[in-house]
């Protein structure tokens, strides 16, 4: 069999799980595909999911590093830019900044200092 990448999933650092289910579900509009506790007390690791792309957030110490950036190709940005903004969210405010390189890019940093990045390129 050839070898072929069927999917991509990163892994971000978290750290607490109210702040990061307001962040990613309440704010940006992410599902909680599942959540997981070797016993309960112990670090939550979780999956999350928008639009087919998959996310896990990890509040175990190895499994990430904070600070991490992860772009995620989008159609629609400005749609879901507005969408986003209207919900009030108190601690972001992004913007769409046009790039250089053909694209407008919305950057987002989640509160555990992780980096998100949506790019819609515009067309030629």
């Amino acid at each position: 069999m050839a070898f072929a990448v069927t999917r991509m999933m990163p892994v971000l650092r978290s750290f607490d799980e109210m702040k990061a289910k307001a962040f990613y579900c309440d704010f940006l509009g992410f599902s909680v595909d599942f959540e997981h506790r070797f016993e309960p007390g112990m670090p939550l690791f979780m999956q999350l999911s928008l639009e087919g792309a998959t996310v896990q957030l990890s509040e175990h110490h190895g499994d990430a590093t904070p600070g991490s950036t992860v772009r995620f190709i989008v159609t629609g940005l400005a749609d879901y830019h507005r969408a986003i903004t209207a919900k009030g969210y108190p601690n972001a405010r992004p913007g769409i900044e046009q790039a250089e390189w053909g694209a407008d890019e919305m950057t987002v940093l989640d509160p555990f200092g992780n980096r998100l990045i949506f790019t819609q390129y515009r067309p030629d």
